[in-house]
């Protein structure tokens, strides 16, 4: 019974397509790769749908960025990215960008990790993962690395959003550490010289002439 039912099928499908059973099999396997394959890299609507709704709620997720306006070195690396529930910082020439969208790169893990909580310049104008050029130090720099950094500034500038500055520091030299050597302060508790000294200046003077 089952013989005669193949042997009936052989001949419908020679009699209708013109083709042998086994090139009519293939065509219909390939057929069915081919369907495979494309629905597989396009994908239905309700799939497209979803995979943008999942986006989207990821995107939600992350708050909004904090302004933290001028802060020092030190503190900027409490945001790199050991902290889940902190933003994750990075600055460039000393301009702090919320980089939190970007923590598979930045983040714990990611292949740029190492920059996230320093102004890393120096290191992004040279390419280096050194642990000396993880600063903002950037004199010295040639031209091709200058440009190099300022690409990546302008990529900061247009994709991420600026939170804050870097304190700046300045070289107070001959003060209270009695060696005669710099001491470095942030720029708003530098204080110049006072008027008592160069008023014992005066009076020393004034006790000579007399």
């Amino acid at each position: 019974m089952g013989l005669q039912l193949w042997e009936t099928l052989k001949e419908a499908i020679t009699a209708y397509t013109g083709l042998s059973p086994a090139t009519f099999f293939t065509v219909v396997a390939l057929l069915w790769a081919i369907y495979y394959v494309v629905t597989g890299l396009f994908g239905s609507s309700d799939d497209h749908h979803q995979r943008s709704r999942a986006f989207e709620e990821q995107m939600e997720l992350l708050p909004p960025p904090i302004q933290l306006g001028e802060i020092s070195e030190e503190e900027l690396k409490q945001y790199d990215g050991s902290d889940p529930k902190k933003p994750l910082l990075m600055a460039i020439k000393g301009q702090i960008y919320d980089v939190s969208q970007s923590r598979m790169f930045y983040g714990p893990g990611g292949p740029y990790a190492l920059f996230a909580g320093r102004d890393a310049s120096r290191a992004l104008a040279k390419m280096s993962f050194e642990e000396q050029d993880l600063t903002g130090y950037i004199s010295g720099l040639g031209p091709f690395e200058l440009d190099a950094l300022q690409d990546w500034e302008y990529k900061f500038m247009s994709k991420y959003v600026k939170v804050g500055t870097i304190k700046k520091t300045v070289a107070v030299t001959g003060g209270d550490n009695g060696n005669g050597e710099a001491s470095w302060t942030t720029e708003g508790d530098a204080k110049p010289a006072g008027d008592g000294s160069s008023q014992n200046a005066v009076a020393g003077t004034d006790a000579k002439e007399e």
